[in-house]
């Protein structure tokens, strides 16, 4: 165990880079797991990923073509929303095979696969910290925007349908949003650790919050202080950011025994 690399410099970055994206991954959760959508944060994990390794490939940066690729699920979840659950495990299913053939067959791809997956974020430059802090001060003010029209669509259903409107852009704007803060996510902390981010906190929150608001509140800082512990412990005892997240997140579930009931 090395608690000196705590204190170093050169990991300031990538734990405020980190810090950030666990304040706003919750927040994107809760309105996922609202519309019991939480499975499409996966997708857009899972297809990011794809995008960043053929952005490699390409010679591209690899944030480009996470958000691109993103972008694209998020288009493709509204072309398909008659789907359901079924258009996310077809989105996974691209995305997987995909990211396994760009590995077996490009030496580059082999490495850059495994930092995804295993989520390296101490990698991570003060270029990933503007893009996350640009992410937070935009996202954030439209998703406040967005908040009412999401949980009237949810609640009241017919509520457009009877001003002879429709709930669609919004709908469509939220997932584009979402798939960005995933991508950037994924790009930055790896596939299985944003995805924690984003399913976690919210179902501790919808527990023990009382209200909307708090359950809010309780989200994010539930996200960035499971963020804080598995920082330290990973970087402490020189283990990949990933993993120790994820296993993290899934004890702060089992301990308090919080039940997967729907909202």
């Amino acid at each position: 165990m090395n608690l000196d690399l705590l204190f170093d410099p050169l990991f300031r970055v990538p734990f405020f880079t980190g810090l950030l994206l666990a304040a706003l991954l919750p927040l994107m959760g809760m309105y996922l797991r609202l519309r019991d959508e939480w499975l499409a944060a996966l997708a857009f994990a899972q297809m990011a990923s794809a995008g960043a390794l053929l952005a490699m490939v390409a010679g591209w940066p690899m944030i480009v073509g996470g958000l691109l690729a993103a972008v694209l699920a998020a288009l493709a979840k509204g072309l398909m929303a008659r789907a359901g659950a079924g258009a996310y495990a077809l989105m996974m299913l691209l995305a997987w095979g995909a990211g396994v053939l760009l590995v077996a067959n490009h030496p580059l791809a082999e490495q850059a696969g495994h930092a995804l997956f295993d989520g390296q974020l101490y990698f991570t430059g003060e270029s990933h910290l503007a893009t996350a802090a640009v992410a937070v001060a935009t996202i954030v003010p439209i998703l406040a925007w967005l908040s009412r029209p999401l949980l009237l669509a949810r609640f009241f259903p017919d509520f457009y349908r009877a001003r002879g409107r429709s709930e669609r852009p919004r709908l469509l704007l939220f997932d584009l949003l979402a798939s960005l803060a995933v991508a950037l996510a994924t790009v930055s902390l790896g596939v299985m650790a944003a995805f924690a981010l984003v399913f976690v906190p919210p179902m501790l929150a919808c527990r023990f919050g009382r209200g909307w608001r708090a359950a809010m509140a309780l989200s994010a800082v539930i996200g960035m202080l499971g963020y804080c512990v598995a920082f330290a412990v990973s970087l402490a005892w020189d283990q990949p950011f990933g993993p120790v997240c994820a296993l993290l997140f899934v004890v702060l579930v089992l301990v308090p025994g919080v039940k997967f009931d729907r909202m």
